[in-house]
């Protein structure tokens, strides 16, 4: 497959897990509420999970207020999918859509169990036909007014939504928005207690990565996401230069001041990067096809990640506001400083 095609994703930045007992908890606790397993009402279930409500929500310019719980949601990519299961919350989802990359192993058989809509962004009918009380998106794209999924088309239908707050136009983007979102959509159904107990999991697995490679030498960096003719690349705003940065290591485009940006080949050989992070995900080519373009590349071969073929493989769910950003912590220090997980 040419280059220019492998290269040229459909997405120009689209846009812990609970215990076994959590999850088990969850379903005793939410079965009563539009579980699709026609489970009996649990009253006392009912009454834990409507408690602290009315609750309302700004998100990204958009109030909403729940009276109770959402029942049935429809997850438009997969970083939203992967919230709500780590947080026990699979018999709320009616449907989901786009997945990114192989699901975290310890929530596989969750998302397995939730129906495809699409396997990218759904249409307004297909997710009508759902019949879901809330839409939770995860990139920008998943209310496209242009495709007719507009936030507003949505309320005009009955029909609540939220957006994952990396996309509420702030332009820098860290772990603390991971944990805010969290914490959101455990207020928002209703289970806070759940999601402080996954905030802390995940803050811990990343004090841990961090602690590790807390007294070595930074590394060097270069995100290569996709592109040919020039690099797309993690800028200074992005959750990857804090992933990078938490693993004991440094972007060399820190200093783009954008989450994502181009730049030129010239400037990531001048740069010298130690280590190359390669984003993974559906439209942009392979990881190995990846590695094989840099590899090739004649200019590039005096560069030190390319010379020692370092590379660190993430999935693009691992550099968004979801779950898996902790998981990413832990990955990178271990491409970034092996010797010390020895």
């Amino acid at each position: 497959m040419p280059h220019a095609l492998l290269f040229s994703p459909a997405r120009r930045r689209r846009s812990p897990h609970a215990a076994a007992a959590a999850v088990a908890l969850a379903s005793a606790l939410l079965a009563g509420c539009g579980s699709s397993a026609g489970t009996a009402e649990d009253p006392k279930a009912a009454a834990s999970s409507a408690a602290g409500f009315p609750v309302t929500i700004d998100n990204c310019g958009v109030r909403t207020t729940y009276e109770e719980p959402p029942s049935r949601v429809v997850t438009i990519h997969q970083h939203p999918a992967e919230l709500m299961l780590a947080l026990g919350l699979k018999d709320r989802m009616a449907g989901t859509a786009f997945p990114d990359s192989p699901v975290l192993p310890e929530l596989r058989k969750d998302y397995e169990s939730v129906p495809e809509l699409a396997e990218r962004e759904p249409s307004f009918e297909t997710v009508l036909d759902a019949e879901p009380d809330l839409v939770y998106g995860g990139y920008g794209s998943a209310f496209d007014e242009n495709q007719g999924r507009s936030r507003k088309a949505f309320a005009d239908a009955g029909i609540d939504t939220h957006l994952n707050r990396e996309y509420c136009g702030e332009k820098r983007v860290t772990m603390r928005d991971t944990y805010d979102e969290i914490r959101t959509v455990g207020k928002i159904f209703g289970v806070p207690d759940r999601a402080d107990e996954l905030v802390a999991d995940l803050e811990s697995r990343v004090d841990k990565a961090a602690t590790a490679v807390g007294g070595e030498p930074e590394v060097s960096v270069f995100v290569y996401d996709s592109g040919d003719k020039t690099a797309f690349t993690a800028g200074g705003k992005s959750l990857g230069t804090e992933l990078i940065r938490l693993a004991g290591g440094t972007n060399v485009f820190a200093d783009l001041d954008h989450v994502f940006g181009d730049v030129s080949w010239e400037q990531v050989v001048a740069r010298k990067p130690e280590v190359i992070a390669i984003y993974d995900y559906a439209g942009a080519g392979s990881v190995e096809q990846k590695k094989k373009f840099l590899l090739s590349q004649p200019a590039l071969a005096d560069v030190p990640a390319v010379r020692n073929e370092r590379f660190v493989v993430l999935p693009l769910t691992a550099t968004l506001v979801g779950i898996r950003s902790a998981h990413a912590v832990d990955d990178l220090a271990r491409g970034l400083h092996p010797e010390s997980f020895r």
